[in-house]
């Protein structure tokens, strides 16, 4: 739980990380008992892969909502203003699994159909981006 609260009109965060990602979820679904803000893992520090130095984990939200590298968490009084990553349609202010919640104004089984080509090709450029950063870390350190 935080040390300090909100303020009183706060309804909505922004999380940041350092690599320029960024998500927002409505305050309540953060406050939820299985939400975390993990800086470790297993006892020990969390690695870069796996999201140092801070990494939000929510888990009733889609993976994209978890933010890693979280560097900057914003409270906001409302979403109005915030405009997301990506297409609009194709990301939800809250994007809880057990509804479905893919993307507005689609329904999630239209996305799923969507989604499923690029599952590959997207983990594809993850392991070749994580395998130059852990080759460059080992020549710095060499």
């Amino acid at each position: 739980m935080p040390l300090a609260g909100p303020p009183a009109d706060a309804t909505f965060v922004v999380l940041r990380g350092q690599d320029g990602a960024r998500s927002s979820l409505p305050l309540e679904d953060l406050m939820a008992p299985d939400v975390l803000l993990a800086d470790r893992l297993n006892g020990q520090p969390l690695t870069i892969a796996h999201g140092a130095p801070l990494r939000l984990v929510a888990p009733a939200h889609y993976g994209y909502k978890s933010v890693k590298h979280v560097n900057r968490i914003e409270l906001w009084r409302s979403s109005a203003n915030y405009r997301p990553v990506g297409f609009r349609f194709m990301v939800h202010p809250r994007a809880r699994v057990a509804n479905e919640e893919r993307g507005q104004w689609v329904p999630g089984w239209v996305l799923r159909y969507l989604y499923r080509p690029l599952i590959r090709p997207t983990a594809l450029r993850f392991e070749r981006a994580l395998q130059k950063h852990l080759e460059t870390r080992g020549r710095d350190e060499g």
